[in-house]
């Protein structure tokens, strides 16, 4: 009798060793041949070489909308925003501005629905109605205003703080533009009206972001913000954008001719040069208030900070004329590796396709997809572990979004001929070729056990039969249910350590 009960538990071993395998190969699909095979397919897409929204940008939209209103609203109701203080820069920016980048993305998906590229069976408005509303309220929330208050006071949305006004501007333009809720249209007139006197009052055309720092590129985003604002307040602003022109030239401009990532307000000078991530993002908004300045700027930034090295080309993050520090960055850059800035490349992808310079768009897009580990459920692993996984969870992918909707400024000749970059086909066959190992280890141990007589496997206990249950049917009931990929992911691979591994007779060689 206790050799037949010996008996079963191997048999249950060796069942429950079949069922890992199975699962194994499972997650060697999902976390690496499917992730090779979909940026295969995007790189044939003619909008990511052109015009148009990107099968990508679809299938990340489609991915983040439940999820993004689901944390908005959840986080609004936590009211933890008011909790953290002025230091914590991605847990009190991050939150407002990836909110605005999913709405700044919902625009203009909804403007190339609208002009007959149907990618959707909904038009992107409706399919994101509620995370629309979400994201707003989680702008306009006075709890998440709770740092710049720190900064400025009860006078906070009346006294410079640019990036902050900018983003409350911008997150009720997109709401009523897109769903027609005006309940925040008093707030909104408010803010342009301030906004726009204060930058026009200024004695340089520039006001701070916070006290004694001014960043030139924000006070840029909020004039077109302004601007965007007229079309759905039906106001003019467009002397106000040509006489705020001033603050971004002659002195005010560093030696190569682009906006300074910082600068004295108060004296009218750059505070040091130009950096990839600022110049990225004044490229992608001055085309829409100074054309003929976004290309001169544009020009300039290609010049000066576009390189092609170690099998990679982008934009880096300080000009060629200075030191090359191989491993560096910050909170706005992100990691700078080879002179590479890699949110200077990011947004750099949406400043050339703004351009038309998809010669430029194209190998850019193609490296940002590869690196970004995209997921078969539209997920891009690497931009949420890059993010604030508990106060931004989503603004990695929510960027991404917004550099990939980004369109050519109007009357913009498109230029064309960007080839796949070297690291994008290393990375491609690293999908593949680590798949393929992966695979091979899983069924050669596969085949081993299986040799191996029955009578020589040691016997799994009921306990050890009972976790592996519990973790793997957790992990399918949170990847079904819960939507989240990354704790079923942990879950399955935890119930790979089970049954414990024992030490194979002399007889029977592993």
């Amino acid at each position: 009798m206790g050799g037949d009960r010996a008996k079963t538990a191997r048999r249950k071993n060796l069942l429950v060793r079949g069922a890992n395998d199975l699962i194994a190969l499972g997650l060697v699909a999902y976390l690496l041949a499917a992730p090779g095979v979909t940026v295969l397919r995007d790189l044939g897409d003619p909008h990511l070489d052109g015009p148009g929204i990107p099968r990508a940008a679809v299938r990340l939209f489609d991915d983040l909308t439940p999820r993004f209103e689901e944390w908005a609203s959840e986080r609004v109701a936590a009211g933890r925003a008011a909790e953290l203080g002025t230091d914590d820069i991605s847990g009190t920016e991050w939150p407002l501005f990836g909110s605005v980048f999913y709405l700044w993305s919902v625009e203009a998906m909804q403007r190339a629905w609208d002009g007959g590229q149907r990618f959707s069976e909904l038009p992107p408005k409706e399919r994101a109605h509620g995370a629309i509303d979400a994201a707003v309220e989680l702008v306009v929330d006075p709890r998440h205003a709770t740092w710049v208050k720190d900064h400025w006071g009860d006078d906070h949305l009346h006294r410079e703080n640019a990036f902050y006004r900018m983003l409350v501007i911008s997150a009720i333009t997109a709401q009523i533009e897109l769903t027609g809720e005006s309940r925040h249209r008093p707030l909104l007139r408010d803010q342009v009206d301030s906004l726009s006197r204060e930058i026009d009052a200024a004695p340089f055309g520039l006001i701070d972001d916070y006290p004694d720092q001014c960043y030139p590129t924000d006070v840029l985003a909020a004039i077109a913000a302004i601007r965007r604002a007229d079309r759905v307040l039906g106001t003019d602003h467009s002397e106000f954008a040509r006489r705020a022109r001033r603050g971004f030239e002659g002195g005010l401009v560093d030696p190569l001719g682009l906006p300074p990532y910082m600068a004295d307000s108060k004296r009218g000078e750059p505070d040091g040069g130009s950096r990839g991530c600022s110049n990225s993002y004044a490229c992608i908004f001055s085309a829409e208030i100074w054309p003929d300045r976004a290309a001169q700027w544009y020009s300039a930034y290609e010049r000066h900070f576009w390189q092609a090295r170690l099998s990679a080309v982008g934009f880096r993050e300080y000009p060629e004329s200075t030191a090359d520090d191989f491993f560096d960055g910050d909170v706005d850059a992100g990691p700078v590796l080879a002179g590479f800035g890699f949110a200077a490349c990011a947004f750099g992808a949406g400043a050339a396709r703004v351009a038309g310079r998809f010669d430029h768009a194209y190998p850019l897009a193609a490296e940002m997809i590869a690196i970004s580990w995209p997921l078969p459920d539209g997920r891009l692993a690497l931009p949420r572990l890059l993010s604030n996984s508990v106060d931004a969870p989503y603004l990695g992918e929510a960027a991404i979004l917004f550099t990939l909707t980004r369109q050519p400024a109007e009357g913009i000749e498109v230029r064309r001929g960007g080839e796949v970059p070297g690291l994008t086909v290393i990375l491609v066959a690293c999908y593949f070729g680590l798949a393929a190992l992966a695979i091979i280890r899983i069924v050669y141990k596969h085949l081993r056990w299986r040799r191996r007589e029955l009578a020589d496997l040691p016997p799994v206990t009921p306990i050890e039969i009972a976790v592996w249950v519990s973790l793997v049917g957790a992990g399918l009931a949170v990847a079904a249910f819960a939507s989240a990929g990354l704790s079923a992911l942990l879950l399955l691979c935890m119930a790979q350590l089970l049954p414990r591994r024992a030490k194979a007779r002399s007889a029977h060689p592993v």
